[in-house]
């Protein structure tokens, strides 16, 4: 190349030469950063892991959760499916994940309405008192006023099925009574249903276990007779009292029911590979009796939050964005779950058996801010041994995973049980990988508990289940922010590798970081005895 002769000409060459010198290592770097990009998909998983655990933090979804208060103070005190409260709950949450670039449909479907009118059992002879009675959702009501009748207990089975056959009631003389039943073995329907067919005209279950009863017959169409749920102590005390003679009760459920709509908030990425889903979810309706702000609002915002900052670091709004995960990640707030799971039921059953398939797995996260918290994963490989057996493969695989996380932030986990009563049930029960977070319901936490995680022995996890006084201030902090960063830090993983789920992974047996008894008490989301 010949260099011009005139100056002006060469000085124009001569910087044009050193522009393109000065830009050589640049472009040389420009040109390496490829192939140094070039991570696995699980690098980059961990990378995005990290940004969302520092960014989605407990404190930034306690704003929601104080959202979610305000609105149930407009709302009559609650935001229950089906009500003003659920409705302004389901457009605050759907308008942020819409306004984040997600693609949020409101999936509609039909479901009973119902709401507590009266409860009440007393004891009328031989000494008159109340006992605190817990009616089962749908069930058959009483008339105003009540119904009276002398007790008859069904006799407690040595393997913990009482009350489950016809051959229970054999022994005994139930006709235009109230039959006594022990929890265990069976759905609260099916003993209503054999008590009845035996000639009971209402059914008293009791405890198994510390804690209130609060149960459900899981459909509206099962309800035969009026049925309640007492603690243990109150249920041995009247066990006690017809021992030594008769006892008449006066029992008093009554329940109004209505057939309503309600929607469950569904949102996803515009990316991301359809055939391999990765869905994280939490109930957003509450009890009627209260603002439900640790049952559910934590699980809410905490999933909510993460969708957020999600949308942040990979700009969900842009389809082709170079840094968007391989993997299409939804996102889902459900309703009715405190009614049986009826939200979560209508999703998995009006999908496709192939797009069941598309799934990956599931992460649920009900209630995760228990004032009095126990730190609960959900036992995948079933190494606690207790109740349920073991979720599908890949569950072992989410709860190794989880309980890494939560080490690594000098915290210590135990397991809890896969109960089928939270919305993990449907998708487990199609063969969906699950697991997630839950800090505990009406269950005592004990001695070895404190030890763990501080708080009180014999005291529940969360003393305000289904109260009124499940408001803002009903919420331990320092738990939810433990697990809104469980639930950041495993988006950001799954959503771009979830080859982990095939991985091997330990068996850690009951006694060796698992908790034996599960912690788990939260009997409002299923059916199950």
């Amino acid at each position: 190349m010949s260099v011009p002769s005139s100056p002006k000409s060469r000085r124009r060459t001569l910087a044009a030469i050193a522009a393109v010198a000065v830009a050589t290592p640049l472009l040389l770097t420009t040109t390496a950063t490829p192939a140094a990009a070039k991570q696995s998909p699980e690098d980059k998983g961990t990378k995005l892991a990290e940004k969302l655990v520092r960014k989605t933090t407990g404190d930034r979804a306690f704003r929601h959760m104080k959202a979610f208060q305000a609105i149930a103070d407009i709302s009559d005190g609650n935001r229950a499916a089906g009500s003003k409260g659920y409705d302004l709950s389901a457009k605050y949450a759907g308008t942020l994940l819409r306004a984040a670039g997600y693609k949020v449909t409101y999936q509609d479907f039909e479901f009973t309405y119902r709401e507590t009118v009266a409860e009440k059992l007393t004891v009328l002879s031989p000494e008159q008192r109340d006992v605190p009675i817990k009616l089962m959702t749908y069930t058959e009501s009483t008339p105003e006023g009540g119904i009276e009748g002398s007790v008859a207990e069904v006799p407690v089975d040595a393997d913990g099925t009482t009350g489950c056959t016809a051959d229970d009631f054999a022994a005994g003389d139930f006709s235009g009574k109230i039959a006594l039943i022990q929890r265990g073995g069976c759905t609260f329907a099916a003993k209503q249903t054999a008590a009845a067919e035996a000639g009971a005209i209402g059914a008293v279950i009791y405890n198994n276990t510390e804690g209130e009863l609060n149960g459900t017959l899981g459909d509206p169409n099962v309800g035969v007779i009026p049925t309640g749920g007492i603690t243990l102590a109150d249920g041995e005390a009247l066990s006690d009292a017809v021992e030594a003679g008769e006892v008449s009760v006066n029992l008093e459920v009554i329940e109004f029911q209505e057939e309503r709509t309600t929607a469950n908030v569904i949102a996803e990425t515009r990316g991301g590979d359809a055939d391999n889903v990765v869905m994280v979810g939490a109930h957003l309706d509450s009890v009627a009796d209260g603002p439900g702000i640790n049952d559910n609002a934590s699980g809410s915002a905490g999933v909510l939050e993460t969708a957020l900052q999600y949308a942040k670091e990979t700009k969900q709004w842009h389809r082709d964005h170079p840094k968007q995960p391989e993997n299409k990640v939804r996102f889902a707030l459900w309703s009715a779950e405190e009614l049986g799971l009826l939200g979560a039921e209508h999703y998995v059953g009006d999908l496709s058996e192939d797009a069941q398939k598309d799934i990956a797995l599931y992460l649920n996260f009900d209630m995760i801010a228990s004032p009095n918290y126990g730190l609960f994963v959900y036992d995948g490989d079933d190494s606690d041994g207790v109740g349920a057996p073991a979720g599908p493969e890949g569950s072992a695989q989410i709860e190794y995973g989880i309980n890494e996380f939560i080490r690594s932030r000098g915290e210590e986990p135990r397991g809890t049980d896969f109960s089928g009563r939270s919305d993990y049930g449907p998708f487990i029960a199609v063969g969906i990988p699950s697991g997630g977070t839950f800090t505990g319901a009406e269950g005592l936490k004990t001695d070895e508990q404190v030890e763990l995680w501080g708080g009180e022995a014999g005291v529940a996890y969360d003393a305000c289940y289904h109260l009124a006084c499940d408001d803002i201030e009903n919420v331990n902090r320092h738990a939810l922010d433990v697990n809104v960063r469980v639930i950041a830090d495993a988006v950001g993983r799954y959503a771009w590798d979830t080859s982990s789920l095939s991985r091997a992974v330990p068996f850690v047996p009951s006694g060796e970081g698992a908790d034996s008894d599960g912690g788990h008490d939260h009997h409002h989301g299923g059916e199950t005895s």
